[in-house]
């Protein structure tokens, strides 16, 4: 029953989340079914990025532990989200000869070509992540989605390289090797996402995927089936929390319930009941403040300003890849931060595309919890592990992983501390 078992741990600033499927023998031959959700509060991550690896471990430890009791079984490896700001995306071309006689391109061919792609100078203290084959070319022929079996001389592959720090892998995996699990692999936060709510007819049109976080907004690009860009941005949901804090002049909490059971990110116009009486989740919240009421106007003003400026960083990575207003699928949220009132029409005003909150569709979800924005990614993380032998994941075909020997360095090194 161990080796049915797939877990998906997504490390955010604020929470952990593990959701845990297991392949099941169904009518159609196995099939994944998800047997349990679980999160935690996290310490010792702060923006994505590792800053306690004893916190980390903590937090990681509590969350499994849950999790063990929920499903009953022991909990020995998991597929591990990544969502460092420092992340580097940038494309390269690898070229070779067809080695058969006759012509024919085998998987050899595909694999040293996506191998010569990856041969470019990477920056000192980066890992390669992802090498994502976007587009392959045979001879003459362009624009080929699968040349295998094709017939030709020369083969030509453009590939995205999806690169991290690798002082932060090293942290991150530390914490998480000294809770005693195996990593199966690192996998950047927003494509994960897209494994689990992004349709096939959505990436074939154009579409991005945005990870509202709490610290970090992540975001995947898909076009003609292909990953064509991704990028972390420094700035998430909590920052719209501070800038409520600071408007009202109130404490933390608080303006973390105002902003969820009051705000909205589009500009309320209406004055009718704009004076909202918060005398009561000041009782609630145990603050020794005068707060009774506040303008349900001034609040939406404050929100929209840092909504507009996360939409405004997210339309110039789509500049930089000419998509801006042009991704006919829209923008698909997720995300603890995407339950903000009124984020969907904000994002169609400001990015000029059609947008919407992300439920999970590729999968048959019966856990009420796992359908949660919030979930969405550890949820991607078991579809990830489930197709991470077909062809299939992120609809490019072959991914090549450049971390094994990182992960292995680190693995072993607590092998030698840890007692047996």
């Amino acid at each position: 029953m161990k080796e049915d078992i797939i877990a998906g741990l997504d490390i955010g600033s604020t929470s952990i989340r593990l959701v845990i499927g297991q392949k099941i023998s169904g009518p159609a031959g196995e099939e994944l079914q998800i047997i349990g959700a679980v999160s935690g509060p996290t310490a010792g991550v702060n923006r994505g990025i590792v800053n306690s690896i004893e916190e980390t471990t903590s937090s990681i430890s509590a969350v499994l532990e849950k999790a063990e009791r929920l499903v009953g079984v022991p909990i020995n490896r998991v597929w591990v989200s990544i969502n460092d700001p420092h992340i580097k995306c940038e494309r390269s071309k690898g070229v070779v000869a067809v080695g058969r006689s006759d012509g024919e391109i085998s998987d050899n061919d595909v694999n040293r070509a996506i191998e010569a792609a990856r041969a470019l100078a990477v920056p000192v203290n980066y890992e390669i992540l992802h090498v994502i084959p976007i587009k392959f070319s045979v001879d003459n022929q362009s624009d080929v989605k699968d040349p295998i079996g094709m017939n030709g001389i020369r083969l030509e592959v453009e590939t995205l390289i999806i690169q991290g720090l690798s002082t932060q892998i090293k942290n991150l995996t530390k914490a998480i090797y000294r809770t005693g699990l195996e990593i199966e692999d690192l996998v950047l936060a927003p494509l994960a996402a897209a494994e689990a709510v992004i349709s096939s007819k959505q990436k074939e049109l154009g579409v991005a995927l945005i990870n509202l976080g709490s610290s970090t907004t992540s975001l995947a690009v898909y076009e003609e089936r292909n990953l064509i860009h991704t990028a972390v941005l420094p700035i998430g949901a909590e920052h719209i929390t501070a800038d409520v804090a600071i408007g009202l002049r109130c404490p933390i909490n608080l303006a973390e319930r105002i902003k969820k059971e009051y705000g909205s990110a589009t500009i309320i116009v209406d004055d009718r009941d704009d004076e909202i009486d918060i005398s009561q989740l000041v009782v609630e919240e145990e603050i020794n403040d005068d707060i009774d009421t506040i303008s349900k106007k001034y609040v939406s003003e404050i929100i929209n300003a840092r909504v507009e400026e996360i939409f405004e960083k997210v339309d110039a990575e789509f500049k930089k890849i000419d998509r801006s207003g042009m991704l006919p699928a829209g923008v698909i949220f997720v995300g603890g931060g995407s339950d903000l009132t009124g984020l969907v029409e904000a994002a169609k005003k400001k990015l000029r595309l059609p947008a919407a909150i992300g439920v999970a569709k590729n999968i048959n979800v019966v856990i009420d919890k796992v359908r949660n924005p919030d979930f969405l990614i550890a949820l991607g993380l078991v579809i990830w592990g489930d197709n991470a032998g077909s062809e299939e994941i992120a609809g490019s075909g072959k991914i090549k992983k450049n971390l094994n020997g990182i992960l292995e360095k680190t693995k072993g090194f607590f092998n030698r501390i840890i007692p047996k």
